[in-house]
């Protein structure tokens, strides 16, 4: 297994995907590329943060190379076809978690600004909503449900640099926050998170709405891919349209 230098030549291997995660990953913006042959490669891996896209002639030793190289960490293995899905399962067994995530379109949406400004102002009393400083990155990453809004970015220069969020504080601490997960070429790939103790409240589908009303102001694309129907409701409500399901694989420790 190698990683590629230049990511874009991976690009034929994922021809049929359209994500925004490739586009970061194959524009060389984040993540990497690793291939099982650096000169006559026929499979990729491509991958930004704990997602991974699996591309090319399904290869058990591109994929059990690269699941060693990352240990134990959490990772969401998503094949581009069959061939990738079946060969999750033989290598992995009941340590590979089938499950649905749900693609939503990324050029056709239905944002309605003033809605967006209802959700914003909707926000319940005792709580404030603040764009991600330096203080509130910091805040972030000291936090296990909340360090996901920013951890893809080594620095808070980088995240001032190429992210962009909101938090919902209260009494001065994060409950709550929608961030760029990565970003890519014209847009950013939307993180929400919010304190287990601070859900159904409205509080994320504020920071949500505040995040893509900002995107619009600055001419980047809102992307979202959603991880659960909680989240796919959410997406649907703030403007955004079905596209598909697709398979995907939490891979537990190994």
């Amino acid at each position: 297994m190698q990683k590629l230098n230049n990511p874009e030549k991976a690009s034929p291997f994922f021809e049929r995907a359209q994500d925004t995660m490739l586009a970061a990953c194959l524009q060389g913006v984040m993540g990497e590329v690793y291939v099982d042959e650096q000169e006559k490669s026929a499979s990729a891996i491509a991958v930004v943060g704990d997602f991974a896209r699996l591309g090319g002639i399904p290869s058990e030793t591109l994929l059990r190379e690269f699941v060693a190289m990352r240990g134990p960490a959490y990772l969401i293995l998503v094949g581009s076809d069959q061939g990738w899905n079946r060969l999750i399962e033989e290598v992995f067994g009941n340590k590979a978690r089938a499950f649905t995530r749900y693609a939503l379109k990324k050029n056709e949406h239905s944002f309605n600004e003033a809605v967006l400004q209802s959700t914003v102002e909707a926000l319940k009393e005792g709580y404030v909503l603040k764009p991600i400083d330096e203080h509130l990155y910091h805040q972030c990453l000291s936090q296990a449900w909340s360090k996901d809004l920013v951890s893809l970015f080594p620095s808070y220069e980088l995240y001032a640099e190429h992210g962009l969020g909101f938090c919902a504080l209260k009494d001065g601490s994060v409950v709550s926050g929608a961030s760029s997960y990565y970003s890519y070429p014209g847009g950013i790939e939307i993180e929400v998170d919010t304190h287990p103790e601070q859900r159904r409240q409205g509080l994320a589908a504020a920071c949500s709405a505040k995040l893509i009303l900002t995107c619009l102001q600055k001419g980047l694309f809102p992307s979202w891919d959603a991880h659960t129907k909680q989240s796919l409701q959410l997406a649907l409500r703030l403007g955004y349209h079905f596209d598909h399901e697709y398979a995907a694989y939490e891979l537990l420790t190994v």
